[in-house]
């Protein structure tokens, strides 16, 4: 019989992990003892793992750019085990994007996503909607149900606000400063991790974040062969299908990788019809101390619109109401994009990041108009005999062409493992052509057809050079990033006098940030950064304002402060932070010097709040993901401004610390995972969302409601001979068919009294998606 005391006994495994080639000690080795727990080694290489119980285990320690092994260990004992690394006969792919991305111990907060969880949520919806459950996000979609055009907000600050680089490649458009995922259909089978920090976050390239980043990672090495196919039907008629291929690594140097994909979906809104392709091409060649890349994927969307959204009085009765009836009311884009990539290390100190980079897009919204003013299309007004028509029905299109290309690079030198410096920095230019064409009118006088009525174009260079530095002293780590940003912009505009004429604007930015982390122990830490962001007005607020009543460029403060922990049985990272905005832009009705509705600069606003993310393995087969974020979103003064048609002109009124729109006060999530074997999974999710205004008045008449939606994920995996896996999916989303809407917009007016007219965007009632995928 055995002693209990022996049953009961728990051991230490403790030591230090190093560099074989010059004995270093490595500063954040992953260390993971299957089925026991991770941990990482501290700023001298140290670790130590407790409470392990007898028996056998393998030991598997990685660290970036060295091979991982793997160590079989019979632990009845406290053991102590030094551990040397060698380093990677190869570089690895992630090296692409350090220079923007923020290490586990940085004093930044964010979240990464592995492919591994990516791949569980991927059954055909866009790119926001794979990030629904990471926290103080909000995903929404024009068509309503995740196919189409889809957003996201963090913090409650929207696209335009929320930095996207793809391998460290900003995505952004130039000029809107927005992220389109539509067309970048099903991207998500081309990503390898995902990166998402909230708040300023680290210098990186593009339009400054203010609310939060992005930064993908898109395939890296597969050293084996492979082929897969995946597929997806569900609700709405909606399908995707998949196919993958990959040579794994020919030679030891060289790899090619590439993805075909078409999505379609009826929508839940009527008519809102999705009609998507894309693919994703790329080759890798691998020496000793290089890495050389060839990316090159594209995007096509057909979309019928949906972006005027359900009038209140209709979502009672008519929910899924599509206000566009004409055949061809679609958008239509093509994007085609070029990546070249190159990596060099010169020496284990130090090593360099590069890529050129390309981006054509062209493409065209269609749409039919009734009673339009000829004089505005430069159509010659129409006689028949006494009678001069000046107004017709049309059908026209509105073209966007563009180019951008640039270059982006960093230099890291690592001279000791308590030092890392980073010099790094892009240029990026951005050529794009706005017209517009008539393609059929009732009354077309002598015009052509695709005869132009305007044409513009906006030529922007956006320069960046920044250096970040750190230093590790004993248990602190200290952080300094220091940023230059230089935006030059021309275009079409308006003068002093309200002609249209070519407008040029150039302004500099300077973007610190610091930061200090404490190292408790090798499974936790505190931190705290302060960063400062500045960003450019878009095209919008240029094109239609004067010098004179031109917007001034938006300035954000940003506190952040948390605790990370990792230990065997759950991780948990808390923060609070504090974003101070000094002259914000938001919409507030007031029509400029030349007639048009455009944003305007709120002297002081802000962001408080505080996030939680966590996980706990509550038994061996059942795990919890939880996420909250509690927060306060004011503008302290608020001048709101109405037309009003009995007076003319417009009624201002004046709030005092009313909230941002857009930006509820608490959003939630959690997934419940039971893994009833190895092979299947059984995930309950939810997502809550606090009541939003559709405007900065707090005005309860112009609100989204809040609203909490369940989602049920089951999964599958076979194994059969010549088949590495054969996976089933289901996904079923919104499952208690709770109506709910998560988008809208509001406009008022005073014509014989005050009317508000509130729009929304509804989301689907219980849907469902199937999936088969199959990996040879």
């Amino acid at each position: 019989m055995a002693c209990p005391v022996l049953l009961l006994a728990q051991y230490k495994l403790s030591g230090k992990v190093t560099s074989s080639e010059n004995n270093e000690p490595l500063m954040g080795a992953a260390l993971n003892l299957r089925t026991i727990g991770s941990t990482q080694s501290d700023n001298e290489g140290n670790y130590q793992i407790k409470k392990i119980k007898g028996g056998n285990y393998t030991l598997v320690i990685s660290f970036v750019g060295y091979k991982t092994q793997e160590i079989s260990l019979s632990i009845n004992n406290d053991q102590a085990l030094n551990i040397k690394l060698q380093k990677s006969d190869l570089i690895t792919d992630e090296v692409i994007v350090n220079a923007t991305r923020a290490s586990e111990n940085s004093a930044t907060t964010f979240k990464n996503l592995k492919k591994a969880d990516i791949e569980k949520n991927n059954f055909g919806q866009d790119l926001p909607y794979l990030l629904d459950q990471t926290p103080n996000v909000v995903t929404f979609s024009d068509a309503g149900a995740g196919v189409g055009y889809t957003g996201l907000r963090i913090r409650g600050s929207d696209a335009t606000r929320i930095n996207v680089t793809i391998n460290g490649i900003p995505y952004n458009d130039t000029e809107s400063q927005g992220s389109y995922f539509v067309d970048l259909p099903d991207f998500a089978s081309s990503v390898e991790n995902i990166q998402i920090q909230r708040g300023v976050g680290t210098s990186t390239n593009g339009a400054g974040a203010f609310g939060g980043s992005l930064n993908i990672l898109t395939n890296t090495l597969n050293d084996q062969a492979y082929a897969e196919v995946n597929s997806s039907a569900g609700s709405y008629n909606t399908f995707k299908n998949t196919v993958s291929l990959g040579t794994g690594l020919i030679n030891g140097k060289f790899s090619f990788d590439g993805r075909l994909s078409r999505i379609v979906s009826d929508g839940y809104i009527d008519r809102a019809s999705s009609r998507l392709k894309s693919y994703f091409l790329s080759g890798a060649y691998y020496g000793k101390s290089s890495l050389l890349r060839l990316n090159v994927f594209s995007g096509k969307e057909k979309t019928y619109q949906a972006w005027n959204g359900v009038p209140e009085d209709k979502l009672a009765t008519d929910r899924r109401f599509n206000e566009f009836t004409y055949d061809d009311q679609t958008d239509n884009y093509q994007q085609d994009n070029y990546q070249l990539l190159y990596s060099k290390s010169f020496s284990a100190k130090l090593s360099f990041n590069g890529a050129l980079h390309y981006t054509r897009g062209s493409g065209y919204y269609e749409e039919y108009k009734k009673n339009q003013t000829l004089y505005d299309y430069k159509i010659n007004n129409v006689i028949i005999g006494n009678q001069t028509i000046t107004n017709s029905d049309l059908i026209r299109r509105r073209w966007l062409a563009n180019d951008f290309y640039g270059l982006t690079y960093a230099f890291r030198y690592q001279p000791s493992s308590k030092l890392d410096f980073t010099l790094g920095g892009a240029y990026n230019e951005y050529n794009g052509d706005h017209y517009g064409e008539v393609i059929w009118a009732q009354f077309a006088s002598d015009s052509k057809i695709r005869q132009r009525y305007y044409f513009d174009n906006g030529f922007k260079t956006d320069f960046n050079a920044f250096g970040k530095a750190s230093v590790q002293l004993n248990q602190f780590s200290l952080f300094g990033d220091l940023q230059l940003r230089n935006i030059s912009y021309d275009f079409l505009g308006f003068d002093r006098n309200k002609n249209n004429v070519g407008q040029s604007v150039s302004l500099n930015f300077f973007n610190p940030k610091v930061g200090l982390t404490y190292q408790i122990n090798p499974q936790s830490n505190l931190y705290a950064s302060f960063a400062v962001a500045n960003k450019e007005p878009n095209r919008d607020d240029y094109t239609e304002s004067t010098p004179d009543s031109r917007p001034k460029p938006e300035r954000l403060n940003d506190v952040e402060v948390g605790y990370r922990i990792k230990k065997a049985r759950f991780n948990i990272g808390a923060n609070i932070y504090s974003m101070i905005y000094k002259d914000q832009l938001v919409l507030t009705g007031q029509i400029n010097d030349v007639g048009a509705y455009i944003r305007s600069n709120v002297a002081n606003s802000y962001r408080n709040g505080i996030e939680l993310d966590a996980t706990f393995a509550v038994l061996p087969k059942l795990s919890w993901g939880i996420t909250s974020a509690f927060s306060q979103n004011k503008v302290k003064n608020f001048e709101e401004f109405i037309d009003d048609y009995d007076n003319g002109g417009q009624v201002k009124n004046t709030y005092s610390k009313t909230d941002l729109a857009f930006s509820p006060s608490f959003v939630g999530g959690s997934t419940i995972s039971f893994k009833p074997t190895k092979a299947s999974e059984i995930a309950f999710l939810s997502k809550y969302v606090g009541k939003q205004f559709l405007d900065n008045t707090a005005n309860n008449s112009r609100k989204l409601d809040a609203f909490f939606v369940n989602n049920l994920r089951l999964s599958y995996d076979f194994k059969l001979k010549n088949i590495k896996k054969l996976g089933v999916g289901l996904l079923v989303n919104n499952i208690f068919n709770t109506l709910y809407e998560s988008n809208g917009y509001t406009f008022s007016y005073i014509d014989g009294g005050l009317t508000t007219e509130n729009y929304y965007f509804p989301q689907a009632e219980a849907n469902f998606l199937l999936s088969l995928s199959l990996k040879f």
